[in-house]
């Protein structure tokens, strides 16, 4: 039984017995960051590895629906952080963030979000509405997709891998997916670019297709539900670049954003967001550029020392995966989160 197979059957478990409803007060959180990154209606392809960043829109307004049945205040990005900051925790609260800027979140997401009267924060990818970050995740699958076998090198190793069904491209993927993650920033795109090129495939028309435009940032912007966050230029991961370089990102996404939307974001959202992708250092990089808050993908609910750690805020995933809304119950109750701490080999999707 993989990973997923075995935490969705640990949770409907413990959702079946109950046992979520005993989780102490002190693990429940004082409130949530829900994180996205695509909301999408299309049936899901057999292979698809990135599935996971995928929700369909009738899930996101289950998890909404959820959230008030539960009592939550469902608040902007703005008043979670003020409650987190004045410790004005009478009442939960959650709020919904959406990562990278794909066209999606305004053609699908958006509808949802004005039908519950839902606020919302994007986190955006300068690049991605400017055509020019390369979504290597995306090219590696479409490559694989078309792909009936694959021959590469990566960390001095060669790889030759059959790609015919869809078992043998989920493989090719899972094999591949962490060395190329390993790589350098620019390399990864450079690695990526050259494998799919051989397949005739184009990075940046990958971009062009998924990727919000201006012109839906600004419908966005003016939007009373949303607020739009930054996200780096190119969706490197900071921690992996010098100072100089991981700051140029910040600003440069910043500088667009203003440049094109007429204000300077006050949010951010680290690439990736993972402890191997923003660290310490990273942290006091986005405090100095005067950030009201940074959120992370480490996963987790909200607590009151999170008041003082504005700037590496936790969040909880809606994953392609486990779109079920029996786990994110059972997530809410941060009883998860708590076994995680305890048993780290215990994850949370």
């Amino acid at each position: 039984m993989n990973q997923t197979a075995l935490l969705k059957k640990v949770m409907a478990m413990m959702h079946m017995t109950r046992l979520h409803h005993l989780a102490p007060e002190s693990v429940q959180g004082v409130g949530v960051i829900f994180m996205l990154h695509r909301v999408r209606k299309e049936p899901v392809p057999e292979f698809s590895p990135n599935r996971i960043l995928e929700i369909t829109p009738e899930f996101l307004t289950d998890v909404i629906d959820l959230a008030k049945s539960l009592d939550y205040d469902i608040v902007t990005l703005d008043e979670a952080i003020h409650r987190l900051q004045h410790r004005k925790f009478k009442r939960r609260f959650a709020t919904f963030t959406l990562d990278d800027g794909y066209e999606d979140n305004v053609t699908q997401a958006l509808p949802v979000f004005e039908r519950n009267d839902v606020p919302f924060t994007v986190y955006l990818n300068s690049g991605m509405p400017d055509g020019t970050a390369e979504l290597w995740w995306l090219g590696l699958e479409q490559t694989i997709q078309r792909a009936e076998h694959l021959t590469c090198t990566l960390e001095g190793i060669q790889y030759d891998l059959p790609c015919t069904t869809a078992q043998e491209k989920d493989a090719a993927f899972s094999t591949l997916y962490w060395p190329v993650r390993r790589l350098p920033e620019t390399e990864i795109r450079d690695f990526v670019r050259e494998l799919a090129a051989r397949h005739d495939i184009e990075l940046l028309s990958i971009t062009r297709e998924a990727s919000m435009s201006w012109d839906q940032a600004r419908v966005l912007h003016a939007h009373p539900l949303a607020t739009v966050g930054s996200h780096t230029v190119d969706h490197f991961a900071m921690r992996n670049l010098d100072e100089l370089t991981a700051r140029r990102e910040v600003l440069q996404c910043n500088r667009r954003i203003q440049e094109e939307l007429g204000f300077m974001p006050e949010h951010f959202a680290y690439p990736y967001g993972d402890a191997s992708s923003a660290g310490k250092r990273d942290f006091k990089i986005i405090q100095d550029l005067g950030f009201k808050s940074a959120v992370t993908t480490r996963k987790g609910l909200l607590m009151p020392k999170h008041g003082k750690a504005y700037t590496s805020l936790p969040r909880l995933s809606l994953n392609g995966d486990y779109q079920d809304l029996r786990f994110i119950e059972v997530l809410l109750s941060g009883l998860p989160f708590a076994m995680a701490q305890a048993i780290p080999k215990f994850g949370t999707g």
